[in-house]
């Protein structure tokens, strides 16, 4: 959807993860769109030397999230929360589920 603005089908995933999610990890994101991550890799980089987006490391994982100090954050996220809207149900539903890890044996639902 925000293809042509952004010129890359992989910063629209990348940007529209996070804009989902907070932050999250190379892998995660390789996982979801069942793309291979080194692509997503690039655009990652890209938009960290850009200032767009900033990286920690938690362990031996590097996450990525929106950079608060971005001039242009609050009208990026409210361009991407409303791309996200115009996203399928399904689709849209994966993306803002943030369980990361199974239920624990015997909890009621």
């Amino acid at each position: 959807m925000l293809e042509p603005l952004l010129a890359s089908t992989n910063c629209e995933r990348v940007l529209i993860f996070l804009a989902a999610r907070d932050e999250g990890y190379l892998r995660e994101m390789a996982d979801f769109f069942q793309s291979s991550p080194a692509p997503l890799l690039k655009q990652l980089e890209k938009l960290e030397a850009g200032g767009v987006l900033f990286s920690r490391l938690a362990g031996r994982t590097r996450l990525y999230g929106f950079n608060p100090r971005y001039p242009f954050l609050k009208e990026l996220k409210a361009l991407l929360d409303k791309a996200l809207s115009f996203y399928p149900e399904d689709l849209r539903t994966a993306l803002l589920e943030s369980r990361r890890r199974p239920r624990r044996k015997g909890k009621p639902l």
